[in-house]
């Protein structure tokens, strides 16, 4: 395993024509009801349900957004029964939505993109709007996501949408802040076998910001239910109160929940004084590369944060990947990237570059890569200072105490050189059902040799050799795993992934790869375009 400076300064594989992908990131139309798609190959007919996806959809309202994430949220659905596939999308009639549609402008700002004053107010009720506090969006375009039993679309303010996952059609929309006190959380709840969820959410007061841990019960008391009984199981102070971390989602091994505090930062000031000076959300999110990055443990029973705090060098997260312990330590496995500025780099004018423009704008950007952090558990006014903690066998990370409440960590690549190649991964997925919190072997994601992803990846982490999909022209979504009935191994079942192309018009499929040989079953091919997106769950029907 190469060592974390070794790894720092071979992240830049150059790259050199790549191809044109605007198309992936224009807006479609819908496909309310459900259409067949043509299967080649074959689809395991032990497969029942449906892949949920969820991404942005429609990136204009006479004006254009301005970032990735501003997009409207399109959800689509791939039914599955029996070997054949249907197809159906539906925007989420967001009141986002319905509000730019209606007046064909942008009404509601976004992450990226402010919304214009209102024209047909005059001149000094267009100052005095510039003074208003900006809404926050209920475009819920990131991911689906399950409580009690229910799905929502999520982003990450305090709005969510209850979805009929059959028919995609809006049922409620939900705001967290309701029920307890947070102005939003993640797209990416945690889950315990019996489907209690964690989720976290920041909570702006009067003495300044708190990253708050959430519980949410898996019962429900009524059919009416849908976050009542969630609770703060704890709230942590930032480093800087005014400037908190930004975080997409966090660990959660069997007893702890843990919270990366990453030095990307929100400077509260500059976001609340936004819209005075004409500047969208995105504006007041930095990356501080002379920060350390805070790893804080919170146990899940008693909601206690632990007193020790694990450091590492500046980095940055949007995924894990998984978080056991064993042995007496803490293992947190994640993708990371040694800069922070990506978030901003996916503005949708640099996603539509072609030519050197664009593979200049690709080859500035940080790699993400999966490493693996070994978090000591049982710290004492005993433990030895200046000593690497880490004492299992084979493994190149490093945890050496400070002082008694603090831990210096360096982390271990979970992959080989070979993986450079291929652009690094993102999008991780495991067999979530059977082993997160637990010892694994083997994890999915997407390589990215351009702006998004373009091959999918099987990663075995006994022999950090993994297993390749991948076509030219052909750019996959997440890889999501499905668990195949009578499942033996950790990798018994399949790979779904949708499959998109910026060449050719309404050509998208369905892929079904055997996730222990990553050969391809079988794919549906539905004749729509659809943009990239960013997550999905398969919902069983079985």
């Amino acid at each position: 395993l190469s060592s974390s400076s070794a790894a720092q300064k071979t992240n830049f594989t150059k790259v050199h024509g790549l191809p044109d992908i605007t198309p992936l990131v224009s807006s479609v139309q819908e496909t309310p009801e459900p259409i067949p798609t043509t299967v080649k190959g074959t689809i395991p007919t032990w497969i029942h349900g449906s892949l949920l996806r969820n991404g942005p959809g429609k990136f204009e309202f006479g004006n254009h957004y301005n970032h990735w994430f501003d997009g409207m949220a399109l959800m689509h659905r791939f039914q599955i029964e029996d070997g054949q596939v249907t197809y159906r999308s539906r925007f989420l009639c967001s009141d986002s939505y319905t509000q730019n549609s209606e007046r064909n402008r942008i009404i509601v700002s976004e992450f990226g993109t402010l919304a214009l004053p209102d024209p047909c107010k005059n001149f000094f009720q267009r100052f005095l709007s510039r003074f208003e506090m900006p809404k926050p969006t209920d475009n819920a375009s990131v991911n689906f996501v399950k409580y009690k039993g229910d799905y929502y679309v999520s982003t990450e303010t305090n709005y969510m949408h209850r979805v009929d996952p059959d028919t995609l059609e809006s049922k409620q929309k939900v705001d967290w802040s309701k029920f307890i006190a947070v102005n939003g959380a993640t797209a990416h709840p945690h889950f315990d076998p019996d489907g209690t969820a964690y989720n976290m959410g920041n909570s702006y007061r009067n003495k300044g910001a708190f990253y708050n841990i959430i519980r949410v019960p898996p019962e429900r008391d009524g059919p009416e239910d849908t976050l009542e009984g969630a609770k703060i199981l704890c709230s942590i102070a930032p480093r800087d109160k005014s400037k908190p971390s930004y975080y997409h989602s966090f660990g959660m091994s069997e007893n702890y929940v843990v919270f990366i505090e990453q030095p990307i930062k929100m400077d509260l000031f500059k976001i609340v004084t936004g819209r005075l000076r004409g500047k969208s959300l995105n504006e007041g999110v930095y990356w501080d590369p002379n920060q350390e990055t805070i790893f804080h443990l919170i146990d899940k029973q008693t909601g206690k944060e632990m007193p020790v705090k694990y450091y590492t060098k500046a980095l940055s997260t949007f995924h894990q990947i998984n978080a056991f312990e064993q042995d007496g330590f803490l293992m947190l496995d994640m993708c990371c990237s040694d800069d922070g500025q990506s978030i901003n780099n996916f503005l949708i004018q640099n996603l539509r570059q072609s030519g050197e423009a664009l593979d200049e704008m690709y080859n500035t950007m940080s790699r993400p890569f999966p490493r693996r952090f070994v978090l000591p558990l049982n710290i004492t006014s005993e433990t030895l200072l200046e000593q690497n903690l880490n004492t299992r066998p084979d493994s190149t990370a490093t945890a050496v105490c400070r002082t008694k409440n603090q831990v210096f960590c360096t982390f271990e690549d979970l992959h080989g050189e070979d993986l450079k190649d291929y652009g690094g991964l993102e999008f991780p997925h495991i067999n979530y059902a059977r082993y997160n919190t637990k010892p694994y072997r083997y994890y999915y994601g997407c390589g990215f040799r351009h702006l998004v992803g373009d091959s999918l990846i099987k990663m075995d982490l006994e022999s950090k050799k993994f297993k390749v999909w991948r076509q030219p022209d052909l750019y996959p979504s997440e890889p999501v795993f499905i668990l195949s009935p009578n499942a033996v191994e950790e990798d018994d079942g399949v790979i779904l992934s949708v499959i998109i192309t910026p060449v050719k018009d309404k050509s998208t499929f369905l892929l079904v790869l055997d996730a222990k040989t990553f050969e391809e079953l079988g794919r549906a091919e539905v004749p729509v375009n659809i943009p990239y997106g960013f997550h999905g769950v398969f919902n069983s029907s079985a």
